[in-house]
């Protein structure tokens, strides 16, 4: 048996300007990584941590102190953090892993954590199923596209960046809500069942949909959805290699 634990959050989105009070919101989920941090082996961001994140060559984006200070002493006790980029945070490069010491991923992880094999990724764009958003985010990661928005005043293009977020948002809640949308439906769990008949997986986990549940996708699979830290304060946490989903009361 395994004392030490092992976390996952997702959606945080901080910075998102629909969230009314930010201060109360970043302090919100500091202290939920002040509350783990005593027992966690070690703990994975699954993307959107951020709503809009953009490293200019001498600027990152103005905030979040109070939460890169935290990660910065959680990494610098010896804990691991590992930050997956979202589709809201695609555009992180190495500042988070050179001054805040995270291991930064940008695609999809398999790995064994105390004998159990997961499959860890955000969960946006997984397998051809949404070709629209596929093409965006080829767009979005191209080397030569980053290099033209970096030469955006960062006034105006973190403003953009902003305002583009906020639509593609109310977008997404139309189409999809935070309801789960069924087992044939969801775009997370088809996926999970292709990976299922190449090889197996005990445990898949993803964020990106802003609903906290748990699927069976297989006789012995489950996918875990990691909710979000806008509605839900949820995160799943593997402890006696089982995993289960909480919630957070400040």
């Amino acid at each position: 048996m395994n004392s030490k634990k092992i976390y996952f959050a997702s959606d945080v989105h901080l910075g998102a300007p629909g969230i009314k009070n930010h201060r109360e919101h970043e302090i919100r989920f500091v202290s939920w990584l002040d509350s783990v941090k005593n027992d966690a082996a070690e703990i994975y961001l699954m993307g959107d941590i951020f709503d809009f994140w953009f490293e200019y060559k001498k600027v990152v984006p103005r905030g979040f102190t109070r939460f890169l200070g935290k990660l910065s002493e959680i990494t610098d006790s010896g804990i691991p953090v590992h930050f997956f980029t979202g589709n809201h945070d695609i555009w992180v490069f190495n500042y988070l892993s050179s001054e805040c010491g995270v291991i930064v991923h940008r695609e999809p992880v398999v790995k064994t954590i105390y004998g159990k094999k997961y499959f860890l990724a955000h969960g946006d764009g997984l397998g051809n199923y949404d070709k629209h958003y596929n093409f965006l985010k080829s767009v979005f990661t191209n080397k030569f596209a980053q290099w033209l928005f970096s030469w955006i005043h960062p006034n105006f293009g973190i403003g953009l960046a902003d305002f583009w977020s906020g639509k593609s948002r109310d977008k997404n809640n139309k189409i999809y809500g935070s309801h789960y949308l069924g087992d044939d439906k969801e775009y997370s769990v088809l996926y999970a069942k292709d990976v299922l008949k190449e090889q197996a997986i005990d445990y898949f986990i993803f964020g990106h949909r802003h609903v906290a549940r748990t699927v069976s996708v297989g006789p012995e699979s489950q996918l875990i959805f990691l909710g979000d830290w806008i509605q839900h304060f949820s995160y799943a946490v593997i402890e006696n290699n089982s995993v289960e989903l909480k919630y957070f009361n400040s």
